[in-house]
């Protein structure tokens, strides 16, 4: 599996809020994304039916067209492509139907991985896997994988069906997958694919302390998964953490995406960059590893 992944969440909108279908990175950015990355050997992209309201597809799939590449694809379901609060889940109905919009926008036979985006309090699991392993029988995916669920859920989906990959948010500032996920994925042979490696921002950088937030950051557009880090000992730890970078020679997005692929059970980590330059930290990370004792040094800037 490649270490890094082009998360393209913010194609056409921010994720899968539809309030914000329409936002995000435009067509003409996105492409020049995608050609920034395959030209930095990223050839895994990452996406979902809903991103975008289903621009993210869409675009994969053009930009596919245009350049002749075909990069390996993941994407989820669960959000509404249309935004339709009625319409979402992952009963087998859905499953069905969705997977179809997806392979027709991206102008695919089969999508490498698809995804549970996260899971369906009101569908049982055993229902949700059966209809993604017939996915694999018919040929319309390669693998099965599941984002953002806990130990309970992959134990439970594990004993219905093959889960190779697993999705969870894994940072300096977001260490909850170590907890059981992690483990659980290492002990049964799961690839573990870690999102949010910058925590929304805050380990580029882009926040400090009494400064204003920066134009169309996550804090100004969907401030209420990183609210909590406004704290002190955030700060204090991120001004820390931006000395021993300066100490290695690097910026800290670069030392934040070192200590995730310095993580041996990390098998790689989707980058989600606005800009083509953003990419440039992640690849730079490929070649600075951290031992296990410096990984933990870094980890007890943010207890």
């Amino acid at each position: 599996m490649a270490r890094l992944i082009l998360g393209c969440g913010n194609f056409g909108g921010i994720g899968s809020a539809p309030a914000f279908f329409g936002q995000g990175e435009s067509e003409e950015e996105a492409f020049a994304l995608m050609d920034a990355a395959w030209g930095q050997g990223i050839t895994a992209f990452d996406t979902a039916d809903a991103y975008g309201g289903g621009c993210s597809e869409t675009w994969i799939g053009r930009w596919m067209t245009s350049r002749g590449h075909r990069p390996s694809i993941t994407t989820k379901v669960f959000h509404s492509v249309a935004g339709d609060p009625a319409d979402e889940g992952l009963s087998r109905e859905r499953i069905t139907r969705q997977i179809d919009g997806s392979l027709e926008r991206l102008g695919v036979d089969r999508v490498d991985t698809y995804m549970a985006h996260e899971p369906d309090p009101d569908t049982p699991v055993e229902e949700t896997m059966r209809a993604i392993a017939e996915l694999l029988e018919v040929g319309k995916a390669g693998a099965i994988g599941a984002s953002n669920v806990d130990r309970g859920w992959l134990d439970e989906a594990r004993s219905v069906a093959p889960i190779a990959v697993v999705q969870n948010s894994y940072s300096l500032l977001d260490r909850e997958a170590q907890d059981e996920v992690l483990p659980s994925c290492t002990e049964h042979g799961i690839a573990f694919t870690a999102f949010g490696p910058l925590a929304g921002g805050w380990l580029a950088g882009k926040y400090r302390r009494g400064k204003p937030l920066p134009a169309g950051s996550r804090m100004t557009l969907r401030p209420e998964p990183y609210r909590h880090l406004d704290d002190d000992a955030v700060y204090r730890g991120l001004e820390q953490l931006d000395e021993a970078a300066s100490r290695r020679g690097v910026d800290m997005p670069t030392l934040a995406f070192a200590w995730l692929l310095s993580d041996p059970r990390v098998a790689a980590v989707v980058v989600g960059p606005r800009r083509p330059e953003q990419l440039e930290p992640a690849v730079a990370a490929l070649d600075l590893h951290l031992a296990e004792g410096e990984r933990d040094a870094l980890a007890s800037l943010f207890p």
